[in-house]
């Protein structure tokens, strides 16, 4: 992620899969920090669809977790 597009793009591509998502997005790190009933799976893949690559997943606690 380069830019403020990119940060709406991965963001709404996440929010189309939940809706509840809590979502925070550090442009400058390449890292989103996302808390979803979704699995991490599931987010990686609606990323990888918007066109963006997930380089690595850690899960955390109670569903959050961050994608880089």
């Amino acid at each position: 992620m380069s830019c403020q597009h990119c940060v709406a793009a991965v963001t709404n591509a996440i929010r189309e899969h939940d809706e509840a998502a809590q979502v925070q997005v550090d442009l400058a790190a390449g890292r989103v920090m996302v808390e979803s009933a979704q699995s991490a799976d599931a987010l990686k893949a609606a990323i990888d669809d918007a066109g963006y690559t997930v380089k690595s997943v850690t899960s955390g606690a109670a569903g959050g977790g961050a994608l880089r």
